[in-house]
């Protein structure tokens, strides 16, 4: 369960040190915050707890950051101007304190779990759900500009669905950068991320997430291209809000246009609820030409459009029996890539994870004792809940200063194609790469060895202090095929006191 989400790019890159004098269960903050649970650390370094508010009696989380002062003036500043907006889709926040070595706030507890754990979870989102959560976003930004101000920092980490049903949005960060456009633009990235499970990097901004696929040119592909069941109304919204060159909607309008969509849905009859009403007035609204978006993709993209429904349709029918009431295939795994650009592999290859067992990993440690081996089994057990994890080291982030780094070594058993590779790790703020190499040496200080000499084919782009704890790795070459990769961690994200750890729970390889 995640209370914060992930943290902005600058405070990712530059995590605040830890205080010696770390808090602890039971202590009692401002004579009234008594803390209750270490919930987990973000991505900027903060440790999140659970607490009790024993005056009020109510659960609150606490967000500490060390030190306190001018280091920390970002976030409270944030958290003063977020407590001035009050509204059911956005969490309150109750207090911000100041003590120097440290600082607070103190926010509303949402039981619940972000956007970004849902996808992950379980997949993408049926079209009802996707719009009752880009409408409760939409509303909270409404609330926020009605203000005056700006949320910066809508993604799906700061998403948060609690175990009730209730969306909220939380971790107000705005900077000099964002705008009014730049928040109404990260709704219509939550759409796309509810529906597909890929964060479209360019158009919402840059994301540990997977990014959106993309046809040969750069460009979006649309929901409806990547799964059946995504209706066209919705589906045009959707891809209206990513298209830089159209006028965005006032985020009042966005939000009532979405409560109207919200509406539809909960009727089922969305596929014929009308034009878009991106407009303030109560008259007709023609239904729009197409948009230069939909011209420019020309018979090349018609073609392909139909090609992929085509293998929808068939599947739909094939598979009508196993996918309840709607009659609808589940939808297909699709690759995804660490940076914007074209992708390697068109959407309806269908990649499929490539079973993995336990003799088919271990951990390279070609600097320690090799005392951390022991594990790794779990990495590839299918169970996120389980996992091998690295010794908790002091005073530095890179391993103590004592190693290059530590990785999974995974043996595909034989040359395969492969389309990517997913690693999901106990926390956010690690810096990690895939790398691929011609042999495994075997597990020895000397093979180890070789493997961090030998293995410098680089797969996709790197991630440095992630703001996610979902890491997929794409870039693989169609044309190629692989055997030997490795997971390869550079940086362990802090756990508090000066100490830094961080657990590998599930890799996940997928081939055509």
């Amino acid at each position: 369960m995640t209370q914060v989400g992930e943290g902005r790019g600058a405070d990712a890159a530059n995590p605040p040190v830890m205080a010696l004098d770390a808090p602890t269960v039971g202590e009692i903050l401002a004579d009234r915050y008594q803390l209750a649970e270490h919930v987990n650390n973000d991505s900027a370094g903060r440790q999140v707890w659970r607490g009790v508010d024993v005056v009020l009696r109510r659960p609150v989380a606490v967000v500490l950051r060390y030190p306190g002062g001018d280091s920390a003036m970002e976030m409270l500043q944030a958290a003063v101007r977020a407590s001035r907006v009050i509204h059911s889709n956005l969490v309150g926040v109750y207090d911000a304190i100041d003590e120097g070595q440290r600082a607070y706030v103190v926010r509303e507890w949402v039981d619940g779990d972000s956007l970004r754990e849902v996808i992950s979870g379980s997949g993408p989102l049926d079209a009802a759900r996707a719009t009752m959560i880009a409408h409760s976003v939409a509303s909270a930004i409404a609330a926020v500009h009605a203000t005056g101000m700006v949320h910066g920092n809508i993604h799906p980490g700061t998403v948060m669905i609690g175990h009730d049903g209730r969306v909220v949005l939380a971790d107000a960060r705005s900077d000099g950068s964002d705008t009014y456009e730049t928040d109404i633009r990260a709704i219509g990235g939550v759409l796309y991320f509810a529906m597909t499970g890929h964060w479209p990097h360019h158009e919402a901004g840059r994301s540990a997430l997977p990014d959106a696929l993309r046809d040969a040119t750069g460009a979006v592909a649309a929901p409806r291209q990547l799964r059946a069941g995504v209706p066209a109304y919705l589906d045009d919204l959707t891809m209206d809000l990513l298209d830089p060159r159209l006028a965005l909607p006032s985020s009042e309008v966005l939000a009532a246009e979405l409560s109207r969509l919200d509406a539809a849905t909960e009727e089922h009859y969305l596929d014929s609820v009308g034009p878009l009403r991106f407009s303030a007035s109560d008259d007709p609204v023609e239904t729009p030409p197409a948009s230069r978006r939909k011209i420019a993709a020309g018979v090349a993209g018609l073609l392909v459009i139909a090609v992929t429904g085509l293998f929808f349709g068939i599947n739909a029918l094939a598979n009508n029996s196993d996918d309840g009431d709607t009659g609808l295939p589940a939808p297909p795994d699709a690759q995804v890539t660490a940076t914007p650009g074209p992708t390697e592999t068109s959407a309806a290859a269908q990649p499929r994870p490539i079973v993995l067992t336990a003799d088919q990993v271990r951990i390279v440690d070609a600097d320690g004792a090799r005392d951390e081996l022991d594990g790794v089994e779990a990495t590839v057990d299918g169970d996120t809940n389980t996992g091998w994890e690295t010794d908790a080291y002091e005073r530095n982030p890179n391993f103590g200063n004592l190693k290059r780094g530590m990785g999974v070594l995974i043996d595909l058993q034989e040359p395969r194609s492969v389309t990517s590779v997913r690693v999901e790790l106990s926390a956010a703020g690690a810096s990690a790469e895939l790398l691929a190499g011609p042999a495994d040496p075997g597990s020895s200080r000397d093979g180890d060895t070789q493997v961090v000499e030998t293995f410098t084919n680089r797969i996709g782009e790197p991630f440095e202090n992630a703001d996610g704890a979902t890491l997929t790795f794409s870039g693989f070459s169609a044309d190629e095929t692989y055997q030997y990769l490795l997971v390869w961690i550079t940086k362990l994200p802090p756990i508090g006191g000066e100490k830094y750890q961080i657990g590998v729970q599930e890799i996940t390889v997928e081939g055509p």
